[in-house]
């Protein structure tokens, strides 16, 4: 498969995907309903919202409106469903008769029909079918109902100013009959292709988002991993050299063995350094960083007394030497004085003691 196909399918994806969006949100977003009723000399009634009368007129003459609407109008117009109900004599009706199965396939068959039972070919005409009806056995017959795209056109350019939503046109099946059969034969909508190009344009940036995030997780994983493994040969390191090293003392090497005993017992264990130090701190000190490098101890942290630390460290038989070795500071984000405390530790963690 080229890149270019798999350009295209992934175009296509995208307007599924933004169609169905728009449509999903449409469901939940209904807008006002208008529509203009087709009368004598080229004027049209408004009715508001699903028949609420209005005593609102407007002329639309060689596609163009003959005055300037009314601010309510304009008003009510703007972002609604327009329907535009025009007379019957602007149309061709022609009956088609049918086999009862065609009834799913009825657009493609009407569409394929047009050129042969109107003057007009499927891209020139404005066409739409009534509700198919029984006349026989397995028969069914819808009549036809066209015109010429040139007098939507008028009308639509008449229209867009206007600010309406989407704009709908219809008439009556049957033109010799009061309260015939609505026919829709038109339909438009004015920021159809500007939602869908904006959709489009979000759903595209987020699968690139998407696309670069999955490409920084997958380096980080790798990433973690090899650091993993070089953290893994640097313990078996210093476990084989450990493990040399007690060799050595088991096989005759006592003043190894000595010094290491010696080290062991001066040197503090962290564990009993961390829980002693636990036992002096007052409940409204926070420690947030504790190094221990030999006999030093470094804590830093945030307290309410700062100066008060260096005596209940002092007064503590694990610690001696206590002083600042940095600056004590104040902010607005911490909930008190930030201090840095070093001190020496007393051999006193000799487990012998």
């Amino acid at each position: 498969m080229t890149l270019r196909a798999l350009a295209d399918m992934f175009t296509a994806w995208i307007d599924v995907v933004a169609r169905a969006l728009l449509a999903i949100v449409g469901r939940f977003h209904s807008p006002r309903r208008v529509r203009l009723i087709e009368g004598d000399g080229d004027l049209f009634h408004v009715e508001i919202a699903g028949g609420r009368g209005s005593a609102d007129q407007v002329r639309i003459v060689r596609g163009e409106l003959d005055a300037a609407v009314s601010a309510a109008l304009s008003a009510a117009l703007r972002g609604s469903q327009l329907e535009l109900v025009l007379k019957p004599d602007h149309f061709l009706f022609r009956p088609l008769e049918l086999p009862k199965r065609a009834t799913e396939f009825l657009h493609g068959i009407v569409c394929a029909q047009i050129d042969r039972l109107t003057p007009w070919s499927a891209s020139d005409a404005a066409f739409g079918w009534t509700r198919p009806h029984e006349i026989g056995k397995d028969r069914i017959v819808v009549t036809v109902v066209a015109t010429t795209r040139a007098l939507i056109a008028s009308y639509l350019e008449a229209l867009t100013p206007l600010g309406a939503r989407s704009l709908m046109v219809t008439t009556t099946s049957q033109p010799a009959a009061a309260g015939g059969e609505p026919v829709r034969v038109f339909e438009h909508s004015f920021h159809g292709e500007t939602g869908l190009q904006r959709t489009r344009g979000l759903l595209a940036a987020a699968l690139v988002i998407m696309v670069i995030a999955a490409g920084v997780s997958v380096a980080g994983s790798q990433l973690a991993l090899d650091t993993l493994d070089a953290q893994q040969q640097e313990l078996s390191q210093r476990i084989a050299q450990h493990r040399a090293s007690l060799f050595n003392a088991a096989a005759g090497a006592p003043s190894q063995q000595q010094g290491l005993d010696r080290r062991k017992r001066e040197t503090p264990a962290s564990v009993l350094v961390i829980e002693a130090l636990s036992q002096v701190l007052p409940d409204h000190t926070y420690v947030t960083e504790l190094r221990i490098e030999g006999d030093k101890l470094q804590v830093i942290g945030v307290t309410r007394d700062a100066p008060a630390l260096i005596e209940l460290i002092e007064q503590s038989p694990h610690f001696t030497r206590a002083t600042f070795f940095a600056p004590t500071t104040r902010s607005s984000a911490d909930a008190g004085e930030r201090f840095h405390i070093e001190a020496r530790i007393k051999p006193v963690f000799d487990p012998r003691t």
